[in-house]
């Protein structure tokens, strides 16, 4: 039977599947915040992450791919290191002690990003786009890479902020490439966690149909215009009080 935790994490699973999908992203750093806010154990917390975003990410690269927001030449350079990078994070288990500050840190990081970025989020879509450097995007790639297999997420929090900066990539192009990339990272860190992996949660079907469900009503605001600073905005609060909730206790 589901406790009132279960079902209050399905909610913001939910939520955050929607929030985060909007803009390309699986979700993963939503699911630790939320996870972290209803207690649930840090062993869990990592496979449970990875296991919902290759879901959520599955469903966004498919949907971004065919709207036509993907482009090979920019997507493969970051993500021939990472994959290898991500399995192998994977099988690191961080000890509880450091693992919560670390995703604490983690998730603050991801918020400085989101607000750093909001206010010009729509700007990018107007300008040329430049080719990546394949010798620095396979180096970044690799360091996300062990980064999204050691911590649980994907890694589309940071190279998201990248090909935007860069200006490799406007929003939507960096929408549909990070998809796609989370989805290679997190299953490469899934099947590295599976060969420490003792059991995921019994609630994991239900968090799965949450994380689905929120996904396709995310991916179909991506598709059109959003307010994507307000989301973004929306999206660093939760990751700052869950940030701090995992440094502090």
């Amino acid at each position: 039977m589901f406790t009132i935790d279960t079902t209050a994490l399905a909610a913001l699973i939910l939520l955050a599947a929607i929030l985060y999908s909007s803009v390309g992203h699986a979700g993963a750093s939503g699911y630790l915040a939320a996870m972290a806010l209803v207690g649930v154990a840090p062993e869990a917390m990592k496979p449970t992450a990875l296991a919902l975003n290759v879901l959520v990410a599955t469903l966004a690269s498919i949907r971004y791919i065919r709207a036509g927001h993907f482009e090979w030449r920019t997507f493969y350079p970051f993500a021939v290191l990472s994959i290898p990078a991500a399995f192998i994070g994977g099988t690191i288990n961080v000890p509880p002690t450091l693992y919560r500050p670390a995703v604490g840190v983690l998730l603050l990081i991801a918020a400085a990003h989101l607000v750093r970025s909001a206010d010009r989020a729509t700007q990018t879509e107007t300008r040329q786009s430049r080719a990546v450097p394949v010798v620095p995007a396979l180096a970044t790639g690799g360091a996300i890479g062990l980064i999204s297999g050691l911590t649980g997420t994907g890694g589309g929090i940071f190279l998201s902020p990248v090909l935007l900066f860069a200006g490799w990539a406007p929003t939507r192009r960096t929408s549909g490439i990070s998809a796609a990339f989370i989805l290679v990272n997190s299953l490469a860190g899934l099947a590295g966690t599976t060969l420490t992996l003792r059991t995921l949660p019994a609630a994991l079907p239900l968090w799965a149909v949450a994380a689905l469900a929120g996904g396709f009503v995310g991916t179909q605001l991506g598709s059109r215009w959003l307010p994507v600073p307000v989301l973004r905005y929306l999206l660093a609060t939760v990751l700052v009080i869950a940030g701090l909730k995992l440094i502090l206790t």
